[in-house]
């Protein structure tokens, strides 16, 4: 059975196209593994890297944090926190042309001053924007369920 070539370049570069959407989300995969670790080192220049300027942040509790200078501040507001974040995503969805994605998942509190089990949870999710080929955090919002 032949395929008219017309076909075949349908279908080619319908792969190509997921193949590239597959390849955004394993980026951003890779990026929140690298968020997640560089929150349990306490480095926090690190953990804004992975944000945009102007990001918004709210909080488990509901607090809206404007920027990366007011989740500083959070941050270094309590400094004797040894307290750290592990977002686990269950989808992230990558939309080429707007150079947007979404993510969403569970995230996880623990506290190694109390144990190595969770103390806290809940859902996010988070607003991704690719500028320059670089994927960062535009808004986010964690929920506490736990």
């Amino acid at each position: 059975m032949k395929f008219p070539k017309k076909i075949i370049l349908f279908y080619a570069l319908l792969f190509a196209v997921a193949l590239q959407s597959q390849s955004e989300v394993s980026k951003i995969q890779s990026l929140r593994q690298a968020s997640n670790l560089a929150l349990k080192a306490y480095d926090t220049e690190q953990v804004l890297s992975f944000l945009t300027e102007d990001v918004l942040t709210t909080t488990g509790a509901g607090t809206l944090l404007s920027g990366k200078d007011a989740l500083r501040r959070y941050i270094d507001d309590a400094p004797d926190s040894k307290m750290y974040w592990v977002r686990t995503p269950s989808e992230i969805v990558v939309n080429e042309p707007s150079n947007l994605a979404w993510e969403t998942g569970s995230w996880k509190g623990y506290n190694p001053a109390v144990g190595s089990d969770p103390v806290i949870g809940g859902r996010y999710s988070a607003q991704w924007t690719r500028k320059s080929g670089v994927w960062k955090i535009a808004s986010q919002l964690f929920v506490t369920l736990e």
